[in-house]
């Protein structure tokens, strides 16, 4: 299971620390100047890891440069991003969406140009997973054949992770801490995370109708 570390504001001289044990680290861009030039900041002081910017509150005239964003990997929200984002063929696309998605439009995904999908949704400060956010992540790993990140609390316990594991879940985006991410890491590495899963694509259901054996009568002469 990857580990995301997501920074909303970061420190660069302390970036090291913050993402210690992550897979990748995201930042949070919502202004496309400032955020790019600390997103170069901070991926030269940890070359380690891939980073990624999460366009948050991109504006339509600020999208049309996305192109030229420096990473390895761009978040962005699906309900408002401009398809100019398409230009920039050297970095990688994760689209963001909600988990109530309609059911329609989910089935779109895996025909559209991206390599992940990001289940996000509103985090309050005592933000738990729930059975129904469960729900939501078999929903879409049930539909979906491309990886499937969703975000989770930094609280997260070792056997929720495992738990997400087997719903489909390919990887967990963490909004870091002053704690950093060391226990959580230690926590996934301890488990063990089957290589079969039973995620399935889901397909159309048609009625089944049982039919008899037909019974022909015929007439004596």
């Amino acid at each position: 299971m990857l580990l995301v570390a997501s920074l909303a504001q970061v420190n660069v001289d302390r970036v090291a620390d913050y993402v210690a044990g992550a897979d990748a680290g995201l930042l949070s861009i919502a202004k496309l100047s400032s955020g790019t030039e600390t997103l170069g900041e901070i991926a030269q002081a940890v070359p380690d890891i891939p980073w990624g910017g999460w366009l948050t509150d991109i504006s339509r005239r600020e999208m049309k440069q996305v192109k030229r964003v420096g990473c390895d990997f761009v978040v962005f929200p699906a309900a408002n991003t401009s398809l100019t984002i398409l230009q920039n063929t050297e970095v990688g696309k994760i689209l963001e969406v909600e988990a109530s998605l309609a059911e329609g439009l989910l089935r779109t995904i895996d025909e559209l140009p991206v390599d992940a999908v990001l289940i996000t949704g509103k985090q309050a400060e005592d933000y738990l997973l729930t059975w129904q956010h469960l729900m939501y992540f078999w929903r879409f790993a049930n539909s979906l054949a491309k990886p499937l990140l969703v975000s989770v609390p930094s609280t997260v316990a070792a056997s929720e992770l495992q738990v997400l594991w087997e719903a489909g879940v390919d990887g967990v985006v963490v909004e870091v801490g002053v704690g950093g991410l060391k226990k959580l890491r230690q926590a996934i590495d301890k488990l063990t995370f089957p290589s079969l899963r039973r995620r399935r694509k889901a397909e159309a259901m048609l009625p089944y109708i049982s039919v008899g054996p037909s019974v022909a009568t015929e007439e004596e002469e």
